[in-house]
């Protein structure tokens, strides 16, 4: 799909615009250009709220069961049109054919999940104090919603915000990243095609610190939804702060991996692939650091070594292909860093540690290392990229102080059998997200989010759609 000489990248009030400073489009994995956007000026972003703003006054009035509608109609056609979009995320964000196919399904799930939860806005009638009296809850749509959305989940992250804003009744504004745009282009288009009135959803290609200017300073704007840096969200915090905007922030992460004595082994070493090597790393779920119980330590890398040596590192629109590229030099050379800073403090690369960098591309071949100590950086901090590092440890109170000694609280996983250490260790983990011998557990039906620095609000779930929902108490004197 060719994008510029058409459409700009930039959808307001119902139609494209082809305005401003072009922007190339790369694929990760090439180099190759693969198309061009327009970054518009702040005065578009502003004609945006506007109509957004406009578009608000008739959506939020919309029955339950038409706002329904529309989600639906936009949920069928994406599912008609999945492997066109799962190949547009392969090449401009890299992944495997193959996830980016369960990224599309995924990120469908959430217009079909709020295109239900549109009808379950319930308020309540509560019992008077007095005969004459009667005390109600009205739920009501916040108002416009700026969104803006990440590189690494080009279709699932947009979905995740827009879907419940949405069936909410909100109008939002959508700025997805300038590394990922065409994917958000595609749905959007598909979003139009579905019926969605003009201005009910906008799709602003913009440079990202205008972008939150004119948000920020817009009153109208009631609700700021972000995914990214724990940097970026204390930023918007303090630029949100003025007016009392709403914020939703899904940030950073340092997700452990505990593995006790009693774990299903096989169990384990493929839950831990599963959730260190998707994307090469690149989730802010991931993995970051594996704690395994001494008894067991041995067993459990030779296994998980085994079978991270099979993975092939490639072009993600190779079948064969289960590691893509990194997005970028930035990606890239962190974590370089992270694993020489190991080696340097005494870590034992048992597998992978080469990189392959030229003409603006970056793959990293998936590694292993072991006799990592806490004060290396890849314990410390969020690698992002495809890089396991194991800890010995020897018992479950060890493991538990080491996961949660840590400002981030997004994700959690852990491995074993036994029914008391299992409860145990969820109830104590201090992670939003809890993965019991599990290495994928998000789903559009449960609430994502995380603890500390990680982030606040929730999305999916019933959860997901209080944070675009205003309550109203009305007491009326008869």
């Amino acid at each position: 799909m060719q994008v510029t000489e058409k459409q700009g990248g930039t959808y307001v009030n119902g139609a494209w615009r082809n305005i401003g400073s072009r922007q190339e489009v790369k694929n990760p994995a090439t180099g190759e250009v693969i198309d061009h956007i327009s970054f518009v000026p702040k005065e578009t972003v502003q004609e945006a709220i506007d109509g957004a703003h406009d578009a608000f006054q008739n959506w939020s009035k919309t029955t339950s069961s038409e706002r329904a509608k529309r989600l639906r109609t936009w949920y069928q056609l994406i599912m008609q049109h999945r492997r066109e979009i799962a190949e547009q995320i392969t090449l401009e964000m890299g992944k495997p054919f193959k996830e980016a196919k369960g990224e599309v399904i995924y990120g469908a799930s959430f217009i079909e999940w709020y295109a239900e939860e549109a009808k379950r806005i319930y308020g309540e009638t509560i019992p008077a104090s007095h005969p004459d009296k009667r005390l109600m809850v009205l739920k009501q749509p916040v108002g416009v919603v700026a969104a803006i959305t990440p590189w690494n989940f080009p279709a699932a992250m947009i979905t995740r915000k827009i879907a419940p804003a949405l069936a909410a009744g909100c109008t939002v504004v959508i700025k997805p990243s300038e590394e990922t745009p065409l994917t958000a282009i595609k749905l959007v288009e598909l979003a139009h095609e579905a019926g969605f009135p003009p201005g009910v959803i906008q799709l602003v290609q913009s440079e990202p610190a205008a972008f939150s200017e004119v948000c920020m300073q817009d009153q109208r704007v009631r609700k700021i939804t972000f995914t990214g840096s724990t940097e970026v969200g204390r930023h918007l915090m303090r630029q949100s702060a003025d007016q009392v905007k709403k914020v939703s922030l899904e940030l950073g992460g340092h997700a452990p991996i505990i593995v006790l004595d009693d774990a299903d082994i096989d169990k384990a070493v493929q839950g831990v692939i599963a959730s260190k090597y998707r994307n090469a790393g690149q989730t802010c779920v991931c993995g970051n650091r594996i704690y395994v119980q001494e008894g067991i330590y041995d067993a459990f890398v030779a296994r998980f070594v085994e079978q991270v040596q099979t993975l092939k590192v490639g072009d993600g629109m190779d079948e064969n292909t289960d590691l893509g590229p990194l997005i970028n030099v930035q990606a890239y050379e962190k974590v370089e860093r992270h694993v020489q800073d190991a080696l340097n403090k005494g870590a034992n690369l048992v597998c992978g540690g080469q990189g392959v960098q030229e003409k603006g591309v970056y793959f990293y071949e998936p590694t292993v290392l072991t006799d990592v100590t806490a004060d290396m950086q890849v314990m410390q901090e969020e690698t992002f990229g495809p890089v396991a590092p194991v800890q010995k440890i020897k018992s479950e109170e060890e493991a538990i102080q080491r996961a949660n000694q840590t400002n981030y609280g997004l994700a959690a996983y852990f491995f074993t059998e036994s029914m008391s250490k299992g409860t145990r260790l969820m109830e104590a983990l201090e992670y939003g997200i809890v993965g019991w011998n599990d290495g994928v557990p998000a789903v559009a039906q449960a609430p994502f989010g995380g603890w500390k620095e990680s982030g606040l609000e929730r999305e999916g779930g019933h959860q997901g759609l209080e944070s675009f929902l205003e309550t109203k108490y009305v007491s009326v004197q008869l």
